[in-house]
């Protein structure tokens, strides 16, 4: 489950403050709900999706024990 702050806290911050499991949970959210997305809704999924591409995408440069290489957000 998600825990952290919610998309009416985030639309106030610069996407380049939020951290890589708020992009990776709200990216996950808009690509579900895609179909159903207005204007508005593709421009800040746009917007997402820009920020993780200038980020370098979202994996992890490396695995350990208790971490994949994959961002999770649960």
């Amino acid at each position: 489950m998600y825990v952290g702050r919610d998309m009416s806290e985030l639309t106030m911050v610069s996407k380049r403050e939020w951290r890589n499991d708020e992009l990776a949970y709200f990216h996950h959210a808009f690509q579900q709900i895609l179909p159903y997305m207005n204007s508005e809704g593709l421009t800040i999924h746009k917007e997402i999706m820009k920020e993780i591409e200038d980020r370098g995408g979202m994996k992890r440069n490396e695995a350990d024990y208790t971490h994949g290489t994959e961002v999770s957000y649960d």
